[in-house]
């Protein structure tokens, strides 16, 4: 225990070189530098071993987190230390912890326990650890965690970080159930920056929330034997999903701390690499399935230049989820399923290239207001796009495409939709059923061509005069028969509600009566459909 106002640790801890320059750093509040100044020789990740110059006991970096000694005067302790092995487990579980705790280039012989701890601000910057165990953990300020390497998983269900939580350019190693990094219930103050993240195995995010934006650009999620890379149902982001691409050359990286040196590969401890030359972006990419079921995006989910990698079992899932605009621009996934069913967008950004085809989308329920294609999307890939998610027929993917046309002032598409619709939905009907939809198809496009009416109703009704004029039926009684007149007899025939006076003083006989009745056979049918198709245009279907 160290005394009040005793700066000089217990003769019991025999601290060494090391340990002592650390101590002094602490009180003082500056930086304890173990570097030896050869770049691949203080590499955490590299091939080189460390001795005992640079070796630090767990226990002595505890003491000076749970119970150090008083700062100099007109100084803030802080623990900064840089190129140290720091032997044994680090385990501080439970503490409060009141100093700036910030660890560089560090190498761990054992894992980092946290569980429960209350921290200021932690910063583990480019260190190698076996693994680190944080479940609800409680930061004031940030938790980075930039360019580590972890080789059995990161855990920390329901902490609570302050402000920002920085996991950028980190590789993470599944743990013995294989999740790479579990995060259920985590709930981060600002943004969680994870940009260019590697990571093995599972990463889960059930119920978490997330203050700010979520940034996964130009990570690399890899679970190809799990069923999932990324589980997230629930998650909350009150501003921005970003799955995106990263660019190389200027990374928007939150912190000065990590600087876009290039992603991380780990043969034993991980050795960094730089990019190929010339290379100008690194996309998301997903390997593995996704769910984000019913999550919550305050401003948009983001899915530009994103590649999903899956098998035929797995499933990149947005059921339910609500956002004000879903950008769905990434490739084309070859295998597996894209679900958005139940999902609410207001804005639908998408490109045609992006969707997969038939059997590979579901989108029952999935409601849109606006469509702001990226690039050319005719109306005809757009009714391929909901054939492809309707493998059963269903009319609402039509309906509501239908809907956000109309919205958009495009009447004529909308018409076209609908009309789609009613082709797609005869294919279910029984035989008496097909007869009839094709029999409204061929005159009146089910309605929602009305014009083809008029069309049939002048050709029957020439026709139909020819025929009478050569062959006049005779009067039913021949004083009371007005003039005989061909144009009103075949037209009252055809129009089924209007009385002309003509059908009903005339008696055809023989072929004549048979003509007659085509006639009015058909003036119904035309009539029928007609009203049909006025019928749904007034309900805007």
């Amino acid at each position: 225990m160290i005394e009040p106002g005793d700066g000089d640790a217990p003769a019991d801890l025999q601290l060494t070189s090391a340990e002592w320059s650390m101590w002094q750093a602490f009180r003082n509040g500056s930086t304890c530098d173990l570097h030896i100044g050869d770049p691949a020789r203080d590499d955490p990740h590299g091939r080189y071993l460390w001795g005992p110059e640079r070796r630090i006991r767990a226990r002595v970096l505890a003491l000076l987190l749970l119970d150090g000694p008083p700062a100099q005067p007109g100084r803030v302790s802080a623990l900064k230390v840089t190129g140290a092995y720091i032997t044994d487990i680090l385990d501080v579980a439970g503490g409060a912890i009141k100093p700036y705790v910030e660890l560089r280039d560090c190498r761990f012989e054992g894992e980092v326990v946290l569980p429960e701890a209350h921290f200021t601000t932690v910063r583990l910057v480019n260190c190698a650890l076996p693994r680190l165990e944080a479940a609800r953990l409680t930061t004031e300020g940030d938790l980075h965690l930039p360019r580590c390497v972890v080789l059995s998983g990161v855990r920390l269900t329901d902490a609570h970080i302050g402000t920002d939580l920085l996991l950028s350019q980190a590789v993470v190693h599944k743990d013995r159930q294989g999740r790479s990094i579990v995060a259920d219930g985590l709930t981060v103050t600002q943004d969680l920056q994870a940009e260019m993240l590697e990571s093995y195995g599972e990463l889960s995010l059930r119920g978490a929330t997330i203050g700010g934006s979520l940034s996964l650009r130009g990570s690399r999620l890899s679970n190809p034997f799990g069923r999932r890379a990324l589980n997230a149902p629930q998650l909350t982001v009150e501003r921005t999903l970003h799955l995106t691409a990263a660019g190389l050359a200027n990374s928007p990286f939150a912190s000065g701390a990590t600087p876009p040196f290039g992603t991380v590969h780990t043969p034993a401890y991980g050795t960094v690499t730089t990019p190929p030359r010339g290379t100008r972006m690194q996309r998301f990419e997903c390997e593995g399935g996704m769910r984000l079921d019913d999550g919550r995006f305050g401003d948009a989910v983001d899915l530009e230049h994103a590649r999903f990698v899956m098998e035929s079992d797995q499933e990149l899932s947005l059921r339910r989820i609500q956002t004000p605009e879903l950008r769905f621009l990434g490739e084309r996934p070859q295998r597996g399923r894209v679900i958005v069913s139940g999902a609410r967008v207001v804005n639908l950004v998408d490109r045609s290239a992006s969707w997969p085809g038939a059997g590979g989308l579901q989108m029952a329920g999935f409601t849109y207001e606006t469509l702001i294609p990226r690039g050319h999307f005719p109306l005809a890939a757009r009714l391929q796009w909901v054939a492809a998610a309707t493998p059963e027929y269903a009319p609402e993917p039509y309906e509501m495409l239908a809907t956000a046309l109309r919205s958009s002032g495009e009447d004529a598409d909308a018409r076209v939709v609908l009309l789609a619709k009613q082709r797609r939905r005869r294919e279910t009907l029984p035989v008496a059923g097909k007869a009839w939809g094709y029999l409204q198809d061929w005159t009146v496009a089910y309605g929602y061509r009305p014009g083809r009416a008029t069309l049939w109703m002048a050709i029957l009704w020439a026709l139909g005069t020819v025929f009478f004029t050569s062959s006049p039926p005779p009067p039913l009684k021949a004083d009371e028969a007005p003039p005989w007149n061909p144009y009103l007899y075949v037209l009252d025939l055809l129009v089924p509600v209007i009385d002309l006076n003509q059908r009903g003083a005339w008696n055809p006989r023989g072929g004549a009566q048979w003509v007659a009745a085509v006639l009015v056979i058909a003036g119904w049918i035309l009539a029928t459909t007609v009203a049909a198709g006025a019928s749904r245009l007034l309900r805007r279907q």
